[in-house]
């Protein structure tokens, strides 16, 4: 088995976290920023808007269990791609819907993704597909972060099981 990679953002990294760690073939998931142009940016840098990141995901996965078009797919049905700069009361450039395509092959599987999402919605999708840049892991305490703390923390429990209800909903097969 080839482990590939996936770098997709769609507004908080602990709710985006929260939904790729129940799916079937993702074997990790890692909170970090993307897309700026700060070296080893902070969360707290990061929030300011101003390093230019994005808060994303890392995807480790089995192509033969699940494929990249198919993670695609599942975060459009659990993020709103049509709010630019923002998801729900996240507001700023750092929760950007995006995909950074890691080789070609990613690039032409995000626009047809892109694609199939903006058959299904009324609105716009302005997801945009992003050069992959240098990747920093999130700090440690982001980490798995649904799994500890988050379910103590009022935001996570009123953003993420929405998300996962859609997940359960329209992609039971892929649920662990």
């Amino acid at each position: 088995m080839m482990t590939e990679y996936a770098i997709i953002a769609g507004g908080c990294f602990w709710c985006t976290e929260a939904v790729f760690k129940q799916i079937n073939g993702v074997e990790s998931v890692e909170s970090g920023y993307i897309g700026g142009h700060v070296a080893n940016p902070t969360y707290k840098q990061v929030c300011t808007g101003e390093t230019g990141h994005a808060e994303a995901i890392r995807l480790g996965f089995d192509p033969e269990k699940i494929s990249y078009g198919e993670l695609l797919d599942i975060s459009f049905a659990t993020h709103d791609p049509t709010q630019l700069n923002r998801q729900g009361n996240d507001i700023g450039t750092q929760y950007r819907s995006a995909i950074f395509p890691l080789n070609e092959t990613q690039a032409v599987e995000a626009k047809a993704a892109i694609a199939r999402a903006q058959a299904e919605l009324a609105e716009p999708v302005v997801t945009t597909i992003e050069s992959a840049s240098e990747w920093y892991p999130a700090e440690d305490y982001h980490q798995n972060y649904w799994e500890g703390e988050g379910q103590e923390n009022r935001y996570c429990l009123a953003v993420i099981p929405p998300k996962l209800q859609k997940l359960r909903k329209h992609y039971a097969s892929q649920n662990k």
